[in-house]
């Protein structure tokens, strides 16, 4: 295919928002046409012709004009549309809206579109935007706490004749009703649970506390006003409470041992010292997330620039989405979870745009810190990022590439966007240290 000249002119309706006239000459439509007749009469049957051979006077006496007129705009104008946006340096964030004028009075075929593109970012000072803070000595309470957390995920249940107390694990019957009337999911037999205020509604531990194998009560208790189902939410209930066994919580000997069966540590010394190096790896983490936060809120803050609608609008659905799906994981309908927050979904919409708008800003500005930096995504990096997804999956990297598709590019997009941001974390790392006084 040739390369045609092409005329074409934008007008900026808004900060975010413009109109190209594109403007086709008749040698790019006769040639564009010439190619869809081409396709089209090898698939065309007249008698008497060949597929393929078919004159063009005849193709268009049996099927029309229009078809062929209709193939070639439909190649004609997303290239010239590609074109035009190449021309003007225009990046949209969205489908355009197309008109196609018709030629008349001696003026060409005309292309109309309005598209939404990113605003223009005039960037101020990005280098050094927050301190680092000094890195925590992990304590000795910290490494010990971990020590018993991990002595809990070996601990075994020892049935005990006492009254239950918190933190003791019951095997108990239970029938939940309110007003005498029994409600869903508010019955179980023979379940086993930890005796803990915070894992049920208020009330429901705190009656069995005290309770022996074989004793039965009624323990009131009371659903939270924002309980999830909207149906009982800041109702009182009635259990009726039979508990049939207690047990209490045996944790093993932290010895040599338990260091090597949880670790492979040859020594509970040698333990301690590797938990003290994965928490310190966790409280690094933690600092630079927060450094990232600090880096990010000062760009926000140093920051105007407009925000184009249409990708605000696409965040709040992604965030939309993210709601229901966690309503799903809770196994709460959408209607009753807007219930249990006491908001319809426009108002739901409306709380989410000064988020959407502010997660927006902050893609857009890394994305034009990233370009300013010459910062890319190396098929290295593609490498890896599809590496770490296929273990994620547990599939095979060159079938997650293959289901991407086209979404790569998305996926390229998110790595820039992160090595941006490892680049202004270690700015800001290296101006503090270079700063730092000399002792």
């Amino acid at each position: 295919m040739g390369v045609h000249p092409l005329s074409s002119t934008v007008q900026k309706l808004g900060p975010t928002e413009v109109e190209l006239q594109i403007r086709l000459s008749q040698e790019e439509i006769s040639s564009a046409e010439e190619r869809a007749f081409k396709k089209l009469s090898r698939n065309a049957k007249v008698p008497g012709f060949r597929p393929g051979k078919l004159p063009r006077k005849i193709f268009e006496q049996q099927y029309g004009t229009s078809i062929i007129n209709s193939r070639a705009m439909e190649e004609v104008v997303p290239d010239a549309y590609r074109r035009a946006i190449r021309e003007h340096n225009l990046e949209p964030v969205e489908r355009p809206q197309m008109e196609l004028v018709p030629a008349e009075d001696g003026n060409p075929v005309t292309i109309k579109a309005k598209v939404s593109v990113r605003p223009t970012i005039s960037l101020g000072e990005y280098r050094g935007l927050a301190t680092p803070a000094e890195p925590q000595a992990i304590s000795d309470q910290e490494v010990e706490r971990s020590l018993r957390a991990l002595a809990h995920e070996r601990a075994t249940l020892v049935p005990v004749d006492r009254p239950a107390k918190v933190g003791d694990y019951v095997v108990v019957d239970y029938v939940g009703s309110i007003d005498g009337v029994p409600f869903d999911g508010g019955k179980a037999e023979g379940q086993t649970t930890e005796l803990s205020e915070d894992r049920f509604i208020p009330g429901f531990a705190r009656g069995i506390t005290g309770m022996s194998s074989g004793q039965s009560k009624d323990v009131h208790a009371h659903f939270p006003p924002d309980y999830s189902k909207q149906e009982l939410a800041d109702k009182k209930a009635i259990f009726a409470v039979t508990l049939h066994e207690v047990k209490e919580v045996e944790l093993p000997p932290i010895d040599d041992e338990f260091a090597k069966a949880v670790s492979g540590s040859e020594s509970v010394w040698a333990l301690k010292d590797d938990i003290r190096r994965r928490l310190a790896a966790v409280a690094r983490s933690k600092a630079r997330k927060a450094l990232g936060d600090q880096i990010m809120d000062k760009l926000l803050e140093t920051h105007e620039f407009a925000l184009p609608t249409a990708m605000v609008d696409r965040e709040i659905e992604s965030m939309l989405g993210d709601a229901r799906s966690f309503a799903g994981r809770m196994g709460v309908g959408w209607d009753d979870y807007l219930n249990s927050i006491h908001k319809t979904e426009a108002e739901l919409r409306a709380d989410f745009r000064p988020d959407a708008e502010k997660r927006v800003k902050g893609t857009l500005l890394i994305e034009a810190i990233g370009k300013a930096e010459n910062i890319h995504a190396t098929p290295a990096d593609v490498a890896a990022e599809l590496q770490s997804l296929a273990e994620q999956y547990g599939q095979p990297s060159d079938r997650i590439r293959q289901a991407l598709g086209n979404n790569v590019l998305s996926l390229m997009d998110g790595i820039v966007r992160s090595k941006t941001m490892d680049w202004l974390i270690e700015q800001s790392e290296v101006g503090a240290a270079t700063s730092a006084p000399v002792e």
